[in-house]
């Protein structure tokens, strides 16, 4: 049975991290994972046997596409969203697919120095407490402004939607999934990741989908 956590005290004072560019969890989606590294490959299994929690977070700074990044202890970036393992497949060549479902996010306290090649910080999830409960659902009117929004961004770059997932996807699925899938740069997906609540981050989302102009191409927004 999943793990509902219901209050910051049952959260685990330390998590291991993962820090990676441009790839962002938030509460309640999913994220998929391809896991290669040796160090990562120790962090999976030591959360396996543990809380099965792992904290995504950026590196400080980074703007480059979702990859690890290249220095072995980047800086990192103030607020970060942990995640439960609630899928695990090892393939023949020894990686690991992982989905970690989004729990809450957490501000970084300090970095714990240990044995292991991984990173493990010191959460505070206080800060982010609201994260554990229901989120109270946004309006018809939130929806359509987004949907708005989006349409006139995939217009100017020549982009393509799923437009049947997107008008049957829950508004808090839809708000999260662009946050994450649309090409803004990291320090914008940052933002996003940090609103204080989700109308907040469904604001900021539409003001960047109003600003910004996508890579040219015929690309496709997932």
């Amino acid at each position: 049975m999943p793990r509902v956590y219901r209050k910051p005290s049952e959260l685990p004072v330390a998590i291991p991290v993962f820090p990676l560019g441009g790839a962002l969890l938030f509460p309640k989606a999913v994220l998929p994972l391809n896991i290669f590294e040796p160090r990562y490959l120790s962090m999976v299994d030591a959360a396996l046997v543990g809380h099965r929690l792992i904290g995504m977070i950026q590196p400080a700074g980074i703007v480059t596409p979702a990859t690890p990044s290249d220095t072995d202890s980047p800086n990192l970036a103030v607020v970060g969203c942990a995640g439960r393992i609630t899928g695990f497949q090892e393939t023949e060549d020894g990686r690991y697919l992982i989905a970690l479902t989004g729990i809450t996010r957490f501000r970084v306290r300090e970095e714990i120095k240990h044995d292991g090649a991984y990173r493990i910080v010191r959460a505070d999830w206080e800060a982010f407490a609201s994260d554990l409960d229901r989120q109270p659902a946004l309006d018809d009117s939130a929806r359509l402004r987004l949907i708005e929004a989006l349409q006139t961004y995939l217009e100017r770059g020549a982009m393509k939607a799923d437009w049947s997932a997107v008008e049957e996807a829950p508004v808090d699925t839809l708000i999260n999934s662009l946050s994450a899938g649309c090409p803004f740069t990291n320090p914008e997906k940052q933002a996003l990741l940090e609103a204080r609540t989700l109308e907040d981050r469904c604001a900021a989302l539409i003001s960047l989908l109003q600003m910004e102009r996508p890579g040219q191409g015929g690309g496709y927004v997932q």
